[in-house]
């Protein structure tokens, strides 16, 4: 709300009243809590936080303020949900996909096997249905959401060995998140939940065999390159991984439309920084990788063509017995459909002949 419009409904002579402007400013000061499922190093994920923060803090001149806290500092990286749900922090910044514990439908709403890129993500949740699809199931856990940056297409992980048939996954421990953890069991990989930060350490120690996170910036400062050399691409199960802000519904409704406003844009704002600095940062630190003995390898199409077809079992199977998963999957299922038939004309075509040349 602006200052004249205040001024209209609360009445000239009331505003102008000695005491009653140093009254309104207080009222207007707000001080949130956003707590990240991200470490500090992270400066791509845990960095959308602080754009985020940043932009509240100039858009309000300083009268709403976000202080902004590493993954452990308030809570464990995976418990921010339960956190805003119960109001211990106003808000949060994670992958929605690491609660599918709580229902597999949390995955929809990040990324899930052979699923939307980001820019199809993207299409999905501001000109489509999916934020309207996605907010009304998070309102079962009190929060509502705003998207908060995208990685792109990620990498398949770091392996200790070559991985080249299906034959080849069995009994391997596998460090990955969300759906490809179930669809990789099928193939008997042991599928293992470890939160970045913990990732090399397990890795080094040989706990697991292998581990996925995100792609060549962020690997490449967890430094897992030095510890296995076979780096494989691409990673099927996220296509375009969505990260979102989830915010208490309290505390949402608590702010004024101007407040609001504010959030919606600088949210904005981190979304679509944050996937540029995977664009720009992505390419330079994949040749540097290399450069030092990264194996690049693509998985077979064997492994992706197995993969694709146990991914859409499990669909089915969640169909017929998830009703969240089965009303928000059909229309995701849908618009995939059809951005897939659009870029299949445009951005493939053009992509694999520029891709091709002597740049």
């Amino acid at each position: 709300m602006d200052r004249r419009s205040l001024i209209k409904k609360a009445g000239i002579a009331g505003v102008l009243a000695a005491g009653a402007a140093p009254a309104v400013h207080a009222q207007a000061q707000v001080r949130w809590r956003l707590s990240s499922s991200f470490p500090k190093s992270l400066d791509t994920l845990y960095g959308s936080s602080e754009i985020f923060a940043k932009s509240v803090k100039a858009m309000s001149g300083g009268k709403f303020e976000i202080s902004v806290h590493a993954a452990g500092e308030i809570t464990p990286a995976l418990g921010v949900v339960d956190a805003v749900q119960q109001g211990s922090v106003e808000m949060a910044h994670t992958a929605p996909y690491y609660f599918i514990g709580k229902n597999e439908a949390f995955a929809l709403g990040c990324a899930i096997p052979f699923g939307l890129n980001s820019r199809q993500t993207s299409a999905w949740m501001y000109d489509g249905n999916g934020l309207k699809l996605m907010r009304e199931f998070y309102s079962q856990y009190n929060i509502i959401n705003f998207p908060g940056g995208n990685s792109g297409a990620q990498m398949g992980g770091w392996f200790r060995k070559e991985i080249k048939t299906v034959a080849d996954l069995k009994g391997l421990k596998f460090r990955c998140g969300s759906f490809a953890g179930k669809v990789l069991e099928r193939f008997g990989v042991v599928p293992q939940s470890i939160p970045g930060g913990e990732i090399y350490s397990a890795l080094e120690k040989g706990t697991i065999d292998a581990a996925e996170w995100i792609g060549p910036y962020d690997d490449q400062k967890l430094g897992f390159n030095k510890v296995a050399p076979n780096y494989y691409y691409p990673g099927w199960w996220e296509g375009g991984a969505q990260l979102d802000f989830f915010i208490n519904h309290k505390a949402w409704d608590a702010l004024s439309a101007e407040n609001k406003a504010i959030v919606e844009a600088a949210a904005a704002l981190a979304h679509s920084e944050v996937q540029a600095r995977y664009d720009a940062r992505n390419p330079i630190a994949l040749k540097e990788l290399v450069a030092r003995g990264t194996k690049l390898r693509p998985f077979s199409n064997e492994i992706i063509q197995a993969a694709f077809k146990e991914s859409l079992s499990i669909y089915d199977e969640l169909n017929a017995k998830n009703p969240d998963w089965k009303k928000i999957y059909a229309d995701y299922a849908k618009f995939r459909a059809d951005a897939n038939l659009w870029f299949r004309f445009t951005e493939a075509k053009f992509d694999s002949f520029m891709q091709s040349q002597k740049l």
